[in-house]
């Protein structure tokens, strides 16, 4: 009895050594590489690589050659499953997760996606942080590039609601079938797009700027200039802009000019109309308290979002829309 039970000992040490030894198999993930809060990686994967911008545009298969252009924070996960999975059974754990978090499929499809382009999403990026060793003696560039090849794949794509923001979230797995390593792993790429505003308002026109541009083009935009939504009170970190617009018009003691406010298209337009002049005003009255401006050169208007300088149906053309213009009168 004895016997048989170190046998039985012996024989679970062999299974607990294996077990712990096919955990190991799998080579260290990228550097400070991590999976997204809201979505897991398959158990036992290996991050190879990850690339995450905190503003960009993405286009996301969705639909026979149709597109989701996104703009926002945008993670890109590369991943390899254990060898010997499949892409079914490694895809369609990811969609369970995603459904059982509540998600909502947007598209989906297996082997045959018609003319849906995958190209972009499983493109590796340009830069992106790269594990910094091998697997069978493969390099982790020479592995992705194995599988633009594409065998069998599965896809989904969908939007999940996460403390109240929608995410946009595209996984794709697949398996060549024609080249010996790569057919052992399942790559998965995980996308996941946070729709945001673009960090805007970053650059400051200096005052030589201003005066070629006044003097080339009788206007220059302004982004330095920050407000609240829906108030006209400067903000502190206006200053550097107004220090600008200030030395260009001490040193032109000739030229008057219009300051313009304008908006985008969201709210009422009467609303925005008395807003950006509001906001307009709020300049020439710091220009003259602040700098000793001559309030006499300087004539406010507002003209809300009669002159987009681009489509109002993005984050990013609506921020370019939001600004402040000095013009030469």
């Amino acid at each position: 009895m004895r016997a048989c039970f170190i046998r039985l000992l012996s024989v679970l040490g062999l299974l607990a050594s294996a077990s712990l030894a096919m955990a190991q198999s799998m080579p260290a993930d990228a550097p400070n590489g991590r999976d997204h809060a809201v979505l897991s990686r398959y158990a036992g994967s290996w991050l190879v690589a990850q690339d995450v911008k905190n503003f960009d545009q993405v286009g996301i298969p969705s639909g026979d050659a149709d597109v989701v252009k996104l703009e926002g924070r945008v993670t890109r996960l590369f991943y390899l499953a254990p060898a010997g999975k499949s892409v079914l059974e490694v895809q369609r754990n990811y969609e369970q997760a995603l459904e059982r978090a509540g998600a909502s499929k947007l598209d989906a499809c297996a082997d045959d996606c018609g003319r849906r382009n995958f190209k972009p999403l499983r493109d590796l990026p340009a830069n992106p942080q790269l594990a910094k060793v091998s697997l069978e003696g493969w390099t982790p560039i020479t592995l992705l590039q194995q599988w633009q090849e594409i065998g069998s794949e599965r896809y989904w794509y969908g939007t999940l609601n996460a403390s109240g923001t929608t995410l946009h979230v595209a996984v794709l797995s697949a398996k060549p079938d024609t080249i010996a390593l790569a057919s052992k792993y399942v790559a998965t790429v995980v996308e996941i797009v946070e729709p945001k505003a673009m960090d805007s308002g970053k650059v400051t026109v200096d005052a030589a700027a201003l005066a070629k541009g006044l003097q080339a083009e009788g206007r220059v935009a302004l982004y330095g200039l920050f407000f609240d939504t829906g108030k006209a009170t400067i903000k502190p970190e206006s200053k550097p802009q107004l220090d600008e617009m200030a030395r260009v018009l001490q040193a032109n003691a000739g030229a008057n000019v219009f300051i313009v406010g304008h908006t985008d298209n969201q709210g009422a337009l009467d609303v925005n109309l008395a807003l950006s002049k509001a906001r307009a005003q709020a300049v020439i009255d710091d220009l003259t308290r602040s700098y000793k401006i001559d309030g006499k050169r300087l004539s406010a208007s507002g003209v809300a979002n009669y002159a987009p300088l681009a489509s109002n149906t993005s984050e990013s053309g609506r921020a370019r829309n939001r600004r402040v213009e000095m013009v030469l009168q």
